[in-house]
């Protein structure tokens, strides 16, 4: 999984993300807020939503729908 680096997250992404730096367990989730800071994803699982550093998503990959 990568990012580029122009790439920007906005509020409705959806987006595959490490659980863990050691597995290459994946998480997908939706972008529920996304500011310069933090970004707010929801896993959609029926758990709660989780804040994140922006710096922290180093490695995720973003679906596009086209």
């Amino acid at each position: 999984m990568t990012t580029l680096l122009q790439e920007t997250l906005i509020a409705g992404d959806v987006i595959e993300v490490r659980t863990t730096a050691a597995h290459d367990d994946v998480l997908t989730v939706l972008v529920l807020l996304a500011t310069d800071d933090f970004v707010i994803l929801d896993p959609c699982d029926d758990s709660t939503p989780f804040v994140v550093q922006r710096d922290e998503l180093v490695e995720y990959r973003k679906f596009d729908a086209s």
